[in-house]
């Protein structure tokens, strides 16, 4: 007991270590150490971003008047092919008077296409069994078929038969006007 009274009175400042404080300065520590490698991590996460040329060629608008009714274009968009269709009044009647038919992906024509611009059908033009481009009014639904594997479309892009499993994709668009749609 003598002992420890000499080395108490040696030293006056010196004490048990207080836990409180020592929590605190590991909490700090480690707050710190994250903060560090979060402002180190950010700009090597950041530049992974496609760069502004690149988004810019995410999004393409095309001029609709170029479609003449009854017609259907092909354009590329990010270097894959599009179907812009402009269906005729009948092609549009079969296609809402095939909605409760059995298909293998069932969907309405109303789903396939925008409110107020029936008459415009665009899809990604790969049929969806091997990525073939289908042609149209060559199958007996009366719109596309895959020469590769005989899978067959309706007017509305649906898959009506063959090995395919999914209708076309219908693609990401908005109309900009009446005569303009901005794909992507």
């Amino acid at each position: 007991m003598a002992d420890s009274l000499a080395q108490s009175a040696s030293n006056p400042t010196e004490g048990p270590a207080d836990p409180d404080r020592r929590d605190f300065i590991n909490i700090l520590a480690v707050t710190a150490a994250a903060g560090g490698v979060a402002a180190v991590a950010w700009p090597l996460i950041d530049q992974l971003n496609p760069a502004a040329d690149t988004l810019a060629l995410a999004s393409l608008e095309f001029d609709l008047t170029k479609v003449a009714l009854g017609q259907e274009v092909t354009i590329a968009w990010r270097k894959q092919p599009v179907f812009i269709r402009h269906r005729t009044p009948a092609e549009i009647a079969k296609a809402k008077a095939d909605d409760h038919a059995q298909m293998k992906d069932p969907a309405t024509d109303a789903s396939r296409v925008k409110p107020g611009h029936e008459e415009w059908l665009i899809v990604l033009a790969s049929c969806t069994h091997l990525g073939c481009v289908p042609g149209f009014a060559q199958g007996e639904y009366g719109g596309w078929l895959c020469p590769c594997h005989g899978s067959v479309y309706d007017t509305a892009a649906r898959i009506r038969k063959g090995p395919a499993p999914k209708n076309l994709y219908l693609m990401d668009y908005k109309f900009l006007s009446d005569t303009k749609v901005k794909i992507g």
